[in-house]
């Protein structure tokens, strides 16, 4: 069985008692949050979020990307959150490599190059990143200024989060 039919399984136990439907399009607590894809973070009860509360973003590196970026104009003109917060982690795989390293890695792999993804988004400090992607957010055009944005690193081993000041982000910050 893979775990896919796995958690299909668990999937039919879950709606068997599930009461959730009544819930309402729009996050009751009006924040979203953009966190990195790592499996060690389980966004909701690190930050005492339940179902609902919380739009969650979640790519490798926390990043806010094109995507993301889509994503939280359109939470906060059509769907109503106030805040947005930046969560990256301690001992992430975005520190591991570079962007360029793995390109060539990926093409001598496969055989072939591609145009997309343009870029990874790989960095070498994490709290630099935090204030990278809070100035993303900060200077967008779409993004009123009165939106609050901050950013946090978890550590994974403690569970803890630090606030990141937003301070001057260095250059080559993903």
């Amino acid at each position: 069985m893979s775990v896919i039919d796995e958690v299909l399984g668990a999937n039919r136990e879950y709606a068997n008692s599930f009461r959730l439907g009544n819930l309402s399009m729009p996050p009751s607590r009006k924040l979203a949050i953009v966190a990195c894809m790592d499996a060690r973070l389980t966004i909701e009860p690190m930050l005492g979020l339940k179902t609902g509360e919380a739009h969650i973003i979640r790519n490798a590196g926390g990043l806010v990307s094109e995507d993301a970026l889509r994503s939280l104009i359109i939470s906060h003109h059509l769907l109503g959150t106030q805040e947005f917060m930046i969560v990256n982690h301690t001992d992430c795989g975005m520190l591991t490599f570079q962007d360029e390293e793995l390109r060539e890695r990926l093409s001598k792999a496969t055989g072939t190059a591609a145009a997309s993804p343009a870029a990874f988004g790989a960095f070498t400090d994490v709290e630099e990143n935090v204030r990278a992607q809070m100035l993303k957010l900060r200077s967008h055009p779409w993004i009123p200024r009165e939106i609050p944005v901050r950013g946090f690193v978890y550590d994974v081993r403690s569970g803890k989060l630090t606030e990141v000041s937003a301070g001057k982000v260095s250059r080559g910050t993903a």
